[in-house]
């Protein structure tokens, strides 16, 4: 039988605005299972960044409980919620977020040097092979393209060895066949190294790809 590697518990978010409260989240409850694959999708502003960012320990919800790993994110301080994410967590973003200052292969040893792995190095190296970049560890982000700086930063994202992946918006900024390859790619070393996946997203045949979906309207799980 599968354990939830997480679970929400009646999570709500509400942020003040010039208009009043604003309800981003409403009473949300899920459970995820180790090794799951799950998008979570949703217009705009349905909420779906906010849950995957209060998920993932980056954000705190205003009501409600999250649990980790069997951990709650919601009883951590922050310095404890980043020890909690160092330890089991990866992250993908639409907007890549590497390091400008690094090369490919800096960035992707990054998460092993802040552990202290002493093969942080040949593993690196490994996964900028099987993301198709052996030939660009050198380089720096702007010397690769959108997909070449994206697939650096799913290498990345693989290198902490994480239990789960969060990833948001993977291929937003991607066009389709590239966007097809990065999809490709996460399923690919999401299946090598059993890592649940949790991922927003507009597009549908990621959403497809995924074990299951989590609908989001107006901060609520509709479907």
């Amino acid at each position: 039988m599968s354990r939830a590697v997480i679970r929400a518990e009646q999570v709500s978010k509400v942020v003040p605005t010039a208009e009043g409260e604003l309800a981003i989240l409403a009473g949300i409850d899920l459970e995820i299972n180790a090794g799951e694959s799950v998008a979570v999708v949703g217009t705009s502003g349905s909420g779906k960044t906010t849950l995957l960012g209060i998920l993932a320990g980056l954000d705190l919800p205003s009501s409600g409980r999250v649990f980790l790993n069997d951990q709650e994110l919601t009883a951590l301080d922050e310095e404890e919620r980043a020890r909690v994410r160092g330890e089991y967590v990866g992250f993908v973003f639409q907007t890549f977020q590497l390091l400008g200052s690094l090369t490919a292969l800096e960035n992707v040893m990054l998460p092993g040097e802040l552990r202290g792995d002493p093969r942080v190095a040949d593993d690196a190296l490994a996964l900028l092979d099987k993301v198709g970049l052996a030939a660009r560890t050198h380089h720096y982000p702007r010397q690769l393209s959108g997909g070449e700086q994206q697939r650096v930063a799913v290498a990345r994202a693989f290198a902490s060895r994480p239990s789960v992946l969060f990833a948001d918006e993977p291929t937003g900024n991607l066009d389709t066949a590239t966007g097809q390859r990065i999809i490709e790619l996460l399923f690919d070393l999401n299946k090598e190294f059993a890592t649940t996946l949790i991922l927003v997203t507009h597009d549908d045949r990621l959403a497809q790809r995924c074990d299951r979906i989590i609908e989001l309207a107006g901060g609520r799980v509709v479907a």
